[in-house]
């Protein structure tokens, strides 16, 4: 799990600052309004930011093989 970790502490505010204005704007236009696949980015990033484990570099590291 090591690889997949994020050490940056700038990186990682930034990953939850942009879940949080991802989650602002779908407050604002209206929960009930927006399609549920938006919350993921938001969800992901928020996750990312607070345990340093970024879940599409794993899923990206999964779909293209690094040789």
């Amino acid at each position: 799990m090591k690889k997949y970790m994020i050490n940056s502490t700038a990186l990682r505010v930034s990953f939850i600052l942009i879940g949080l204005f991802i989650s602002l704007g779908i407050w604002l236009t209206g929960i009930d309004v927006v399609h549920w696949l938006l919350f993921l980015p938001a969800a992901f990033l928020v996750f990312a930011g607070i345990t340093g484990i970024c879940p599409s570099l794993i899923i990206n590291k999964k779909i293209f093989k690094e040789s």
